[in-house]
């Protein structure tokens, strides 16, 4: 029996990067509250939102079907750093993240029937210094709109980039290594071993 696999999410990013594990997907976006709970971790945010996620894509799916569920969050002195809401917000974050270090925690959930598992990827980025000039000029881009922290590190925002310790699909939006590792644990191969001859 063949299961549906779907991806609770509608950000290209993700489905671009679960392309290159060769699988067969359905994209289903969930609209949750993302709101951060009042003295909730960035930690615990992250997970929480990448279960409800998860959860939410397995409420509107066949029975059997598995479910991948993500979140990402740039963080800085314990601050989730959201999406801009508009260029002055995306000039802030950038300013706020120029010169200096700051982390990018992604997790990822894979959920079917009452079974779930998640895991966390936290890498640190550094960023060289940014000029006014360069975050307006960046901003112009239309890149940084609806990114969290306001950069895409697979685009023109990688030029900030001085150093990134961790999982460039982490900071992407999709931790391979982790999600790799769930849907083996669901039976779900990302590397089919060739039969011998």
């Amino acid at each position: 029996m063949t299961r549906s696999l779907i991806l609770a999410s509608a950000s290209p990013r993700r489905r671009q990067l679960l392309e290159q594990l060769g699988l067969v997907f359905i994209v289903a976006e969930q609209n949750i509250d993302e709101s951060r709970r009042a003295g909730e971790s960035a930690h615990d945010y992250v997970l929480r939102m990448a279960s409800e996620k998860a959860g939410a894509g397995l409420a509107t799916c066949a029975d059997g079907a598995i479910v991948i569920g993500a979140d990402t969050s740039v963080v800085c002195d314990g601050d989730v750093l959201g999406k801009p809401e508009d260029a002055a917000d995306g000039w802030r974050m950038l300013q706020r993240l120029s010169g200096r270090e700051h982390e990018v925690m992604s997790a990822v959930t894979v959920a079917q029937g009452a079974r779930q598992q998640s895991r966390l990827s936290t890498s640190r980025v550094t960023f060289r210094p940014i000029s006014a000039v360069e975050a307006q000029a960046y901003w112009e881009t239309g890149e940084p709109s609806g990114k969290a922290g306001g950069y895409a590190i697979q685009g023109l925002g990688a030029i900030f980039i001085q150093h990134l310790q961790g999982s460039y699909s982490g900071v992407m939006g999709l931790p391979l290594f982790e999600t790799a590792a769930l849907l083996q644990e669901f039976g779900i191969p990302c590397l089919a071993v060739p039969a011998e001859a």
